[in-house]
């Protein structure tokens, strides 16, 4: 099965048909080292073990695609995956969210590497200053993506259902009726396979004269 990607259209990182053959030369402010660029690898993998590894000429050719999209199609592929930044942010600081530990010290870690100006590709680039922090979240994606799911779902039950109380009782509340719409649709499929017999549909009780 594909890796969940933070938007329906993923970076073209893993798919070498759709980036660029010639490789233009890194502008001089980027300034990527093998050191850095092995850096950005060792965390991407700290977030997301199975993620795919980044090196320089996947790096350069990737930036050569940005480039030559046209700059309405760059800032939507930049700013879409920034928004899904922001939905993490919301996760994180929602009190009523409580993520795992360990889930949190990796969220921590992508904030601190998106908010550091002076990264892999300085912030300061123009356009391109952003594909390093838009790629992590693309590769780091996979480790968030259940979490993220649950949360999105979370808020619109909260807004929806509006349960009544503090935090920690809205988060049961979502719990308790999520858990019991699961029992029922495993009722009803139980109950839907219980009318076959042998892969036939058993003949009706009552009929119709």
């Amino acid at each position: 099965m594909p890796h969940p990607t933070p938007t329906p259209e993923p970076l073209p990182f893993e798919r070498d048909s759709a980036l660029p053959r010639h490789l233009p030369p890194f502008e001089p402010a980027m300034a990527i080292t093998p050191a850095a660029i092995a850096a950005f690898d060792a965390l991407v993998h700290e977030l997301n073990p199975d993620a795919a590894r980044v090196d320089a000429t996947r790096l350069q050719r990737l930036a050569g695609w940005l480039a030559a999209l046209p700059a309405s199609e760059a800032r939507r592929a930049i700013d879409e995956r920034l928004q899904c930044l922001q939905d993490l942010r919301a996760m994180a600081a929602d009190e009523a969210w409580d993520c795992d530990p360990a889930l949190r010290r990796r969220l921590d870690q992508l904030f601190a590497y998106v908010d550091d100006g002076d990264d892999l590709i300085p912030d300061r680039v123009p356009l391109l200053g952003l594909l390093d922090d838009v790629l992590l979240i693309e590769l780091a994606w996979p480790a968030f993506a259940a979490e993220a799911e649950d949360f999105r779902d979370f808020c619109a039950y909260r807004r929806i259902e509006h349960p009544v109380g503090d935090a920690a009782q809205q988060r049961a509340a979502w719990v308790r009726d999520r858990l019991a719409e699961l029992a029922l649709l495993q009722h009803q499929a139980r109950v839907s396979d219980s009318h076959y017999v042998n892969g036939r549909t058993p003949e009706p009780v009552f009929r119709v004269a």
